[in-house]
């Protein structure tokens, strides 16, 4: 709820980045936050493939962690292929 209200008000720089290079997307998508994925997707604003300090991808991140539904949003893979290799 906070992050739909902060993100309504149009002041919120989705691709801001901490000091490992990690934007809210790619933080979210580290920690399995389907929601927040989803909400930041929506806004049509934030670089998918962005990279962090580490060459890590938000898509990388998620794949890290096991988080298949955050993996499916995120990839381009429509059939889930990388969803089911993690499997």
């Amino acid at each position: 709820a906070v992050v739909k209200l902060l993100l309504g008000t149009g002041k919120v720089d989705v691709d801001s980045r901490n000091g490992y290079g990690q934007t809210p997307l790619s933080n979210a998508a580290e920690k399995g936050h389907e929601a927040v994925v989803k909400l930041l997707l929506g806004t049509g604003k934030v670089d998918v493939d962005s990279k962090d300090n580490y060459g890590q991808t938000p898509l990388s991140r998620a794949a890290g962690g096991g988080h298949e539904a955050v993996v499916k949003l995120l990839s381009k893979d429509g059939d889930g292929l990388i969803a089911k290799l993690l499997k």
